[in-house]
């Protein structure tokens, strides 16, 4: 549930909740396994040898899970989100950076390219956190082409896929299509996704079964540079009109508090020290969990 109440905020990836929770690696592995390798067993062994196969009882939770929380907490975050920005985005802040600094805490620092890698996937992150998006003209290849890197940009920490669709300027025809109810369009997008999830999982999960550390550091590095679209103090460049017609921020720039007329700066560092201890207390009893399985 938590990763689909992580979709719903713009700028933070549900990929982050799935690495915090520590199912990201069997979240890769169970999508990739999805393909044709499960035609070719329920052809040959049936239906729960291929359920088996690609951890049907795991995604099947996981989408449950992410649905539910779609429907029934989209509201509440949109409405907490609008009434207490800096709380809400502070608990973020602490969440996220206790993730980062905990995953980097499980890999091994031996040699200094991982600093560099880190220091890449930092940059990369805030590059396109800070990036204004640019509006596009619709076409059925754009829109395949949307599919695929949001659906790739939503499995990876620290990076949104509905941010990246804003970014690319499709977020609004994306959401006018699903509005106007235009099966063409979204089956488009949809086939566009599909493609990239099962691309570009293989090749996560690739590199996490030779580079494992390696790629765990550069995963966090996203998350870290992700963390200015999360800072709670923000001055709006630009807005747009959404779907429900509520103009909203586009293009946002990170501040400091006291350059904010209410930096509610207590509220915050509250917020941000409840984010960062949950994080270590769920760590913690993951940990006890594995040691006693």
């Amino acid at each position: 549930m938590a990763m689909g109440a992580a979709d719903v905020v713009p700028g933070v990836s549900g990929g982050t909740i799935a690495l915090l929770t520590g199912i990201y690696e069997r979240l890769i592995n169970a999508i990739k396994s999805f393909g044709l390798d499960t035609l070719k067993v329920l052809k040959q062994q049936g239906i729960k040898a291929a359920w088996q196969q690609f951890d049907g009882t795991f995604l099947a939770v996981l989408l449950a899970g992410m649905i539910t929380s779609i429907l029934g907490l989209a509201q509440v975050i949109h409405y907490l989100l609008n009434t207490f920005p800096v709380f809400i985005w502070s608990l973020f802040f602490g969440l996220v950076l206790a993730s980062a600094v905990y995953v980097l805490l499980q890999v091994q620092w031996r040699t200094p390219p991982r600093l560099i890698l880190l220091v890449l996937g930092i940059v990369f992150a805030a590059g396109i956190s800070l990036m204004t998006p640019t509006p596009s003209q619709a076409s059925p290849i754009l829109f395949f082409f949307s599919g695929a890197i949001a659906i790739s940009a939503m499995i990876l920490p620290g990076i949104s896929g509905s941010f990246i669709l804003l970014l690319i300027g499709m977020y609004g025809l994306v959401i006018s299509a699903v509005k106007q109810f235009d099966v063409g369009i979204m089956a488009v997008f949809a086939l566009g996704c599909l493609v990239g999830i099962m691309l570009f999982s293989r090749f996560l999960s690739w590199l996490l079964a030779r580079f494992h550390d390696a790629t765990m550091v550069v995963l966090s590095g996203f998350m870290l540079g992700a963390l200015v679209k999360l800072w709670p103090w923000r001055e709006i460049l630009s807005t747009r009109v959404n779907s429900q017609g509520q103009t909203v921020p586009v293009s946002e720039w990170p501040v400091a508090p006291w350059q904010v007329e209410s930096p509610q700066v207590m509220a915050a560092v509250f917020a941000f020290f409840l984010g960062f201890v949950g994080v270590l207390y769920l760590a913690k009893r993951q940990k006890t969990a594995k040691i006693e399985q």
